[in-house]
Formats: structure tokens, C-alpha cells, sequence
């Protein structure tokens, strides 16, 4: 997730000298907020409501560019090359918890699909189809087919991406979101919020091989990168729990504390020392120790965070903020947040790519 150069800090009734002074922030970053250094790179943020990409150069904590996606850009995921994104779009409507589905709009299939993105050119090349409603995706280890999540379909497509061919579809349960493929590329996970399990497929023959109970309301999985453990998001309630990943148990359960605390988003340090948890309404990101499986640490990042990602040193950890419509750097180890930047309206998710330019 190396800081050099000098940090000012300025306070109200402090005066402090420093031999080296920064340039004035950039427009886009909340200038209350004290600086650090954050790595080289990109960061690529999906805005559900604007339909857009925004790309911050995280160096300068700028948004860079703003690229059109098409309708409801939710998850996004990137190829083993680092070449290619590959982002869930949907036509249909948004539809909170408490929506009375028979009051909105149809859904415009026609919307539905599965961006594809390049890296260097800055572009959408293409969208292949992706099934009903895509919500999230993983993608297999070679390259050659994604696994999404099917919300209103209840169900995961399997698509070959080079000619964008369905080769399977996976009964998962009512409303599948959180997809993520374990780092040796064996299996994938699909959580099931209605149905409160989580379905496990084989990545080479897709097909499901078990299931396990991860009630109530499973929205994510982070694996460790060693594969031996994954930890699961529950977001009603306010719960991690702690898989054994190679024969798909569950052995632990982290409550997290805090009356608005909804677990969301997941994402592990590569180091598999620490877990990142956004916790939604809660307003946070948590930090869990996986030699402990305690939460160590919470953050407060801003107006309900989903989407996290993290800088390979674990240093630096994104969230996306949906309702602020703005993206969170937050310094671990000082625990605080050292940026906000402003993107497009309702982020959602987000990946880091090091050293893109």
C-alpha cells in the first residue's frame, strides 16, 4: 500500500519553518487534511450514478481523467498482465434495501455487460456480454474467462473473454455479489446476501463444489495470499467470518464494534499480515491482525465506504465513498485519513495499480 521528502504541518496557532515547503495541494484534495506521501500509480474508480471512470494519479492525488463507462459501473477487477480492466455495468434500476421493486422502471438489458478497459490507451475498447444484471467479477489466473456475478438472476456466468462466449452459469443463490478468485486460481467464492452462504466453484471446470453458511447478508471476500484463509464481509451482522479456504470451513467469526457498523468491503495487505474491512453506514475502514483474527484498529474515511483496495505495502488503503462522492487515502500506520479526492457521483469500486502512469 516509502514516504520521503519533509511533511508541514499547519496549525491554527503554530507557526513551523521547514527548509523544504510542498507546493499548495490540488483543488481536488480537502486542504484541511495533512499530507504524506503516497506511492506512484493509478487509481480506478467505478461512479454507479455517473456511469464514468475516474482515474487519480495517486502521487499527485489529482483526478486525471474521467473516461464514460456506460450505466452503473459497480465492480471492477484487473487482468494478471495489469493490462486490461474488466468492469460489471447493469441495466437496472438501483434498488436499495426497503425499495418496493414493483414501483421501478424495467430494466434495460440492453445496458448489461462487462466493460472492458484499456490500461495504456486510457480507453473502453468493447462490452461483452456478462449475463443478467452484472454486479462483480474475478478473473481466472491465465486470462482467458471471467466469473460474474448475476444479482437478479441469481446466478454466476461464466464468460470467455477473448470471443465473449457464455461457457457456464452456476446457481448461487438469491442476489450474488462479492466474486474473488483464491491467489493459487483453484476456486472462486460468490456470496449470496438473500440466501446468506457462500458458493464455492471450480475455476477449471465450473462448476459449484460446495457451499457454507455465511448469514447473515455476505457482501465480500479478501483471501489471504498464501490461500490458506479467506474472510468474508456479513453486513448484518456487523461480523467477519474467518475461512479455512482449502476445505471451505468456517473457524471464525470477528464481531465488529459500533451500532452503524455494516461490513462491506474486503481486501488483505500482501504481506497477509493485516485485513481491510469498510464498514459501510459505520463510516470506517477496520483493521484486522490475521495472527490474532482481532480488529486492531478503525479508521473513520467518510459517508458509507464500499469499495477498498490497498498498496502492496500495506502502508496506504483507498475507499470509495459513495454519498461524499469522493475517495478516501488512508495512512495506516498513523491511523488517519491524509486525503480525500473528489470524483464522479456515487464511487463504488476501486483497484490500484503501482507504478501505472
Amino acid at each position: 500500500m516509502k514516504r520521503t521528502g519533509w511533511i508541514c504541518v499547519a496549525l491554527a496557532a503554530i507557526v513551523t519553518s521547514c527548509s523544504q515547503r510542498p507546493a499548495p495541494p490540488p483543488a481536488t484534495v480537502r486542504t484541511e487534511l495533512v499530507l504524506s506521501t503516497t506511492p506512484a500509480g493509478r487509481l480506478y474508480v467505478t461512479n454507479e450514478n455517473s456511469g464514468d471512470l475516474s482515474v487519480i494519479d495517486t502521487a499527485t492525488r489529482q483526478v486525471i481523467a474521467t473516461i464514460p463507462l456506460g450505466k452503473r459501473p459497480r465492480g471492477i477487477k484487473v487482468s494478471p498482465d495489469g493490462a486490461s480492466l474488466y468492469i460489471a455495468l447493469s441495466g437496472s434500476p438501483m434498488a436499495p434495501p426497503g425499495t418496493d421493486e414493483s414501483k421501478l422502471p424495467p430494466p434495460d438489458r440492453s445496458a448489461d455487460g462487462i466493460g472492458v478497459f484499456d490500461v495504456k490507451e486510457g480507453r473502453l475498447l468493447r462490452v461483452i456480454r456478462g449475463g443478467s444484471d452484472p454486479e462483480q467479477t474475478a478473473v481466472t489466473q491465465d486470462g482467458r474467462r471471467l466469473f460474474v456475478a448475476n444479482e437478479d438472476a441469481g446466478q454466476a456466468s461464466v464468460i470467455e473473454i477473448s470471443s465473449g462466449r457464455l461457457v457456464a452459469t452456476v446457481p448461487v443463490g438469491g442476489e450474488p455479489e462479492g466474486v474473488e478468485l483464491r491467489p493459487d486460481g483453484k476456486v472462486v467464492y460468490v456470496t449470496s446476501e438473500n440466501d446468506g452462504k457462500v458458493t464455492v466453484i471450480d475455476a477449471a471446470t465450473a462448476k459449484a463444489v460446495t457451499t457454507f453458511k455465511a448469514a447473515p447478508r455476505p457482501r465480500a471476500t479478501g483471501f489471504l495470499p498464501d490461500s490458506s484463509r479467506a474472510y468474508v464481509s456479513v453486513e448484518n451482522g456487523a461480523a467477519v467470518i474467518v475461512v479455512d479456504a482449502i476445505n471451505h470451513k468456517v473457524i471464525d467469526t470477528i464481531k465488529l464494534e459500533g451500532e452503524l457498523v455494516r461490513p462491506m468491503g474486503v481486501v488483505a495487505s500482501a504481506d497477509g499480515k493485516h485485513v481491510f474491512v469498510t464498514t459501510g453506514r459505520g463510516k470506517s475502514v477496520v483493521i484486522i491482525d490475521t495472527s490474532t483474527n482481532k480488529a486492531i484498529g478503525s479508521i473513520e474515511v467518510g459517508e458509507r465506504p464500499w469499495g477498498v483496495a490497498a498498496t502492496k505495502d500495506g502502508r496506504m488503503v483507498f475507499t470509495a465513498n459513495g454519498p461524499s462522492n469522493d475517495v478516501s487515502f488512508v495512512d495506516i500506520a498513523n491511523r488517519k485519513v491524509v486525503a480525500r479526492v473528489k470524483v464522479g457521483d456515487r464511487p463504488w469500486g476501486l483497484v490500484y495499480l503501482e507504478n501505472a502512469r
